[in-house]
């Protein structure tokens, strides 16, 4: 009787390839989470105490306080806001951060000057993703956000906090 090669019994691939198979899609795991750009990313300052995340709301309780909101409107080649509700400062510049989603490389800042509607500052920006809008004085005193979905070009922006 002839002995079989190893290499000709089933078992010892299973006990080879089975490892392997599985070493393997672990790197690939690991990959794929190192290219996605690890945790997400928050815009605000935000301070870490063990797993707690606290951020300083007073920007969106003065906002709120003031009754703030407007309108933000994307045009070919220009941002417009026109203010809705509040008290604005009218004869201050204002800034308007724009963060893509998922990729904070395409995230935008634009300072826009007053006009006689509201404000306005020149930028192409594509309405092909969504885009989270905050909108502060400089000082950032107060904020208001908004949310421009994909293909939509214009949002409202209001206070983060809602009132009782």
């Amino acid at each position: 009787m002839s002995e079989r090669s190893p290499l000709r019994e089933p078992m010892v691939w299973l006990m080879v390839g089975l490892p392997a198979v599985s070493v393997i899609a672990g790197i690939g795991l690991v990959v794929a989470a190192v290219r996605s750009g690890g945790a997400d990313q928050v815009s605000d300052k935000v301070q870490r105490t063990a797993q707690i995340q606290v951020t300083e709301l007073g920007p969106d309780a003065r906002a709120q306080a003031m009754k703030l909101s407007a309108v933000l409107r994307l045009e070919a080649n220009a941002v417009d806001v026109l203010p809705v509700n509040g008290e604005f400062a009218r004869d201050q510049a204002l800034v308007l951060r724009l963060s893509h989603p998922t990729d904070a490389a395409l995230d935008r800042k634009l300072t826009l000057q007053p006009t006689t509607l509201g404000w306005r500052a020149a930028g192409d920006l594509r309405a092909s993703h969504d885009w989270i809008a905050q909108l502060a004085p400089g000082d950032g005193h107060w904020r208001v956000h908004g949310r421009i979905e994909a293909g939509q070009r214009a949002s409202y922006l209001g206070p983060a906090l809602v009132g009782d």
